[in-house]
Formats: structure tokens, sequence, C-alpha cells
């Protein structure tokens, strides 16, 4: 039986809670036996390759999809049997946003400000000012930026406990980008809200999360706190000897390859002793250490899982 971490409503226990939670299409299984727990007031950064299943965890957070095993929970609700609840207490961006083109902007903000209890006028007002929205013009008008920040201040403004963003900067424009994540995200951050946001922008994790997951193939390879993940996971290059092969790989090398003389080793939890292994190693001339970033780290640990598939 799968038990769920202890939660409430009040504030204790992870707000975003996934035991052992599945999600298969016929014949093809999204998300595989994922375990994930979001602390309240933190910034939690989904990322994966295309098909690792993160728009099938969020809908399955969002109640959109019913998961095929395991538990779902948001503020401690079953999200499964509670979701009419739970989406009163959540804000959602999805990768496309889902707004009538027909109606305006100013008509799309009365809509929804009718079925939130915990609307907040002023909050609406600075934000349209903020993003500097035409409350006349249509929907089916506006740029992709616009349509983003109108998506993601319909998300905001009733005050959610909880955020969840599925790639909201998809498509935008470098400036649009910035203003979105710096002058808006940033903001939403600080205010104490629990944030679950995927994206392929490695940047925007770095700048905006306080703890990363990978995805892949519906498996969650690694969930950590961003600086600690970077400061443990290091990539160690070996200079080889005319005609010397690669020796042994250090316990926890996420992935090796050769170029020339050159021997890359990507180890998580590195350690100076990993380093001494590989100088030891017969036809070893010299080792250097070298750090990495998200993007360099996300990819080592996706191929070394299809080198090993």
């Amino acid at each position: 039986m799968i038990q769920s971490s202890k939660q409430d409503s009040m504030g204790h226990g992870p707000v975003i809670d996934l035991v052992g939670v599945s999600k298969r299409f016929r014949r093809t299984l999204a998300v595989d036996d994922l375990t994930l727990q979001v602390e309240r007031g933190t910034t939690f950064g989904l990322i994966g390759p295309n098909g690792a299943g993160k728009s099938t965890t969020i809908k399955m957070l969002m109640g959109m999809l019913r998961p095929s095993g395991g538990s779902v929970r948001v503020l401690g609700r079953d999200v499964p049997r509670e979701a009419v609840s739970v989406k009163q207490r959540v804000g959602y961006v999805p990768e496309v946003p889902q707004i009538y083109g027909w109606m305006r902007v100013g008509e799309v903000i009365r809509f929804c400000r009718s079925t939130y209890e915990t609307w907040n006028d002023t909050m609406c007002e600075e934000m349209v000012e903020l993003f500097q929205l035409e409350l006349r013009k249509k929907v089916k008008h506006l740029s992709k930026g616009n349509l983003a920040k109108l998506s993601l201040l319909l998300a905001v403004v009733h005050d959610p406990e909880v955020l969840i963003l599925d790639e909201p900067m998809a498509g935008l424009d470098p400036v649009a980008r910035e203003e979105f994540r710096d002058g808006v995200l940033r903001t939403v951050c600080e205010r104490g809200h629990t944030v679950f946001f995927s994206t392929h922008a490695m940047d925007d994790i770095h700048r905006l999360a306080d703890t990363v997951g990978i995805l892949y193939e519906g498996r969650l390879l690694v969930h950590r706190d961003i600086e600690q993940l970077l400061s443990t996971t290091k990539r160690i290059r070996a200079t080889l000897a005319d005609g010397a092969t690669p020796g042994r790989v250090p316990v926890g090398t996420l992935w090796h390859r050769v170029e020339g003389r050159e021997w890359l080793v990507t180890v998580e939890d590195f350690s100076p002793e990993k380093a001494q292994q590989m100088s030891a190693e017969p036809g070893v001339s010299h080792v250097e250490v070298i750090d990495l970033g998200l993007e360099d780290v996300f990819k080592d640990f996706v191929k070394g899982r299809r080198a090993a598939s």
C-alpha cells in the first residue's frame, strides 16, 4: 500500500506530494513510479527532454489527467477526488494558454474574477499596469508575450497558495522572455508562493528555482538543491598517453567518453579521491577537475541514462 507523506492544509509537510505515481496511455508508460515532494514557499524547476513526462505530470497535479497508479496530493488534498477545491487554491499557466480569442482582455478578467472568492482587485490593477495590457484589445490580437502575461495574471491574482507553470515562456522573444522572467516570475516567487514550473531553459531554472528535478522517460533521475547539485557534480578530464585506453571509471559516474587523448568523466557526489583514482590509472598523465553549468549536468545525466538503456 502506498503511503503519502504527512501533510495538511495548514502548512505542515510538502505542498506538492507525489508518491509512486504512474500514468499509462495504452502501451506507453508516460510517467513511471514518480515520487516527488515540493515544500511550501519554495520554487521547483522540472527539466527533461521532449516526451519525458513533464506536461503529463503537471496535468495530473491539476486533476486534468487521472493517474494510473500512486498518490497525487496538493495542499493535503487528494487531487483526483478533490480537483475542484484544489483548483480554487492553485494558479495554473498551461504551455498553450486556453483563453477565448473572441473575448476582450477586460472581459476575460471580469469573467475569471467571478469564479474566485479570493480575487485581489488591487493586485489585478497593478499587474494590468505592469504588463501594459490593453483592456479593450481582443485576446486573438495579443502578441505571444502579452498572451503569456495575461495567462499569468489570471493564474496569480486570486492569490493562490501554489502556482503551476508548464513552459510559461515557450515561444517568447528574448526581450519578452527577460521581462516575463525577471520582472514577473521573480516577483511571484518572492511573494512566498510555492511554484512548480517546467522549462527547457536552464538559465530560467538557475535564476528562479531553489531545487531542480530531471525527468527522463517518466522517471525522476535526480531532485536536488541547485547549488548542491552543481557543487557535487563535476567533470574530470584526464590526458591519456599515446596508445593508452581508459581504465576503471569512479563510482557515481554519470557519463564518460574519449575524445582523442582526452578521457572525460562526469561524476555525481564528487570527491578528490575520485580524481586521484583516475590519476592512478595506467596511461594517465594529467588530471583536471572542471566545474559544470546546469545545462551540461542535465545533458550528462540524460546521456548516461540513454547509454545504460
